[in-house]
């Protein structure tokens, strides 16, 4: 353990597989840092690796597949990596990543023989035990019930069968890892703060059963961290100011201190900036309550407090820890079936009309039977013309027909081949509504697996948490701290402001866009969707309590509104209102038929609704 007199400065790299290459290389290079951390998973890249690996082993039982193949965890990973290990040895910086996805043993060996090749000496290790499969099918046929998070029904209900499931460790495997003498810790499904709860732990000696106070603190920076430059100024409501520099954001450096609290910065010389506005966005960035669950600890976010210090540097405090929850986050994948879509492009007026004209003659093309055997049929309208459009292009809107099936060859020889569901929406284009068109690539239209996704708890007793030392010869299992609760409930809590403020207190008013004067984030978790709302100053606080109640949230959903259920609560520390609305995404990124995939959409249709904003406010100069 190295001397604790100072705060771990810790890196964020990589919010997922689509982050930028060059992360890792340029702060190895360029930046004081202790440890460099990275986050390469997500709910959708979990699927696709879980189920490419399934795949590759049954085509291995069948003398298929000759040697391994590419899928199991991101290709562009060892390139982000290979140009900076010298640097990382010769500055003596740690990485711990969770990008071994469902293969980890296979990327550590590709790690070890990259560090081999450059002649250089780091100690490769690995963290094992998410993959659960076994366990859960075999507590699923001993009666398990295994509910929804989402929508507190049972797996037997779901109507799929496992495929493959993965569990969310946390990081203590992290942490012994670094205190066994490793260099580079791979993991696979770790928590996306995970890498930054175990440099932590490291770095100051934390007791899991004791320090709960320190080590809620660093899963609340590892939230802060792990999405890389959205703390830094992506998707954050203030972008017209960061315009300058927009073309390379900045990656995040935090500086976690012996008592759990942080200082944040950024990569010098880069765009973007670290202002409370920018952390608090991405505080409220998925989150699903008050309490923030991990696998080694629980935080209360209610208690945060942001400080700007100087320019590009916030300190974050006030969180505090409770016991870590007996259970663990698992997610089961499932063969879902077959989709596609197929676009049809209409214009100008009376664009209701002309789609429910276009939605008639398809559905007469598919037909009753076959339409019975699609398990989602949508068609959808997506945009406006304006009044008066300035050109073609804006009056040009997208009419989308978007379906899935259990099997791709229906009955009466109907497919999602080509042609198939492709000639039902094409046949009828000689007919169609007045300026109606088609796109020039059809490929969507050509049906394709996807995947189902059922997030539900694993007891942390029936995982097999371990370290993995290769160059030592040596497992270490990491069994579950004493000090957990086996009490915390599905929906946590839920409540309206105190002491609400009249509205009209506030003085005149001007109707407009709620984002004028209110920034906010959001994001999913499964088919949960959540949005936070903050002001900037605070007497613009009581206003925005007072305002965004859950009937008010449901009113500004409008017809996005599926009347599911919502939950709320407050963060006064950063005058912020946080809502969860319950099952909005349509099962999640991995089947849904919505176009907001991961719920990142919902806060801006959100600000772009009018509200009465108070003048005083506006004075002040809006977002």
């Amino acid at each position: 353990m190295p001397s604790a007199k100072r705060g771990i400065r810790i890196a964020g790299c990589s919010g997922g597989f689509s982050d930028r290459q060059r992360a890792i290389g340029d702060i190895a290079k360029n930046c004081d840092v202790d440890c460099i951390i990275g986050d390469w998973l997500s709910e959708c890249t979990m699927t696709l690796h879980g189920a490419e690996k399934v795949q590759n082993e049954k085509l291995k039982v069948e003398g298929k597949l000759s040697k391994e193949v590419a899928g199991l965890f991101d290709p562009t990973f060892m390139e982000n990596l290979i140009p900076a290990l010298p640097h990382m040895q010769s500055k003596k910086i740690k990485l711990a990543v969770n990008a071994g996805a469902s293969d980890t043993e296979l990327l550590a060996k590709l790690v070890e023989e990259e560090v081999k090749r450059q002649g250089l000496d780091l100690k490769v290790g690995w963290i094992n035990g998410d993959e659960v499969t076994d366990t859960v099918k075999r507590l699923y046929g001993e009666g398990e019930e295994f509910v929804s998070l989402m929508t507190g029904k049972p797996l037997k209900d779901w109507g799929y069968d496992i495929l493959c499931a993965q569990c969310y460790l946390g990081g203590a495997g992290i942490a012994e890892a670094l205190r066994q003498g490793c260099d580079i810790v791979i993991a696979g499904r770790v928590a996306d703060a995970a890498p930054t709860i175990g440099a932590a732990m490291w770095w100051h000696g934390w007791d899991r059963e004791t320090d709960l106070d320190q080590i809620a603190g660093s899963l609340v920076t590892g939230h802060l961290i792990e999405c890389s430059a959205y703390v830094c100024g992506g998707y954050y409501s203030g972008f017209k100011d960061l315009m300058d520099g927009c073309e390379n954001i900045g990656f995040p450096i935090a500086e976690v201190n012996v008592d759990g609290s942080c200082i944040l910065s950024k990569e010098p010389n880069t765009g973007g900036e670290i202002s409370v506005g920018t952390v608090a966005s991405q505080l409220l960035y998925e989150i699903q309550g008050p309490l923030y669950y991990g696998s080694d600890v629980t935080a209360n976010l209610e208690g945060v407090v942001m400080t700007q210090l100087e320019k590009d540097k916030v300190l974050v405090t006030g969180v505090k820890g409770l016991p870590a929850p007996s259970t663990t986050k698992v997610g089961i994948t499932a063969f879902g079936g077959y989709q596609a879509e197929f676009h049809y492009y209409i214009v100008g007026l009376d664009l209701e009309a002309k789609a429910e004209w276009t939605e008639r003659q398809i559905r007469k093309s598919i037909g009753p039977t076959a339409i019975k055997e699609l398990s989602c049929l949508k068609f959808s309208l997506n945009g406006y013309c304006p009044e008066n459009p300035r050109n073609q292009e804006v009056a040009t809107v997208d009419f989308r027909i978007f379906v899935q099936t259990k099997n791709k060859s229906l009955v009466d020889k109907s497919t999602l081949d080509v042609p198939g569901f492709n000639r039902w929406c094409m046949e009828n284009f000689l007919q169609s509504c007045p300026g109606a068109t088609l796109g020039n690539d059809q490929r969507q239209s050509e049906g394709k697996v996807y995947y189902e996704y059922f997030v539900t708890l694993l007891p942390q007793a029936e995982v097999k948490h371990q370290v993995e030392l290769p160059w030592a010869s040596k497992s270490i299992p990491i069994p579950v701290q004493k000090n957990v609760r086996t009490d915390y409930p599905r929906d946590q809590k839920s409540y309206e402001t105190e002491n609400p403020v009249d509205l009209d207190s506030f003085g005149p008013t001007t109707r407009g866009p709620l984002g004028w004067v209110v920034g906010g984030r959001s994001g999913d978790k499964a088919s949960d969707a959540n949005v936070g709302f903050y002001v900037r100053h605070d007497d613009e606080w009581d206003w925005l309590r007072s305002l965004l109640t859950i009937d008010k949230c449901h009113q500004l959903l409008d017809n996005s509104d599926k009347g599911k259920k919502i939950e709320r609560f407050e963060i006064p520390g950063i005058r912020a209102v946080h809502f969860l609305v319950r099952d909005h995404l349509d099962r999640g990124f991995n089947s849904t038929s919505e176009y907001d995939t991961l719920g990142k959409n919902l806060c801006e249709y959100l600000r772009a609704k009018h509200v009465d904003i108070p003048n005083k406010f506006l004075r002040r100069g809006r977002f």
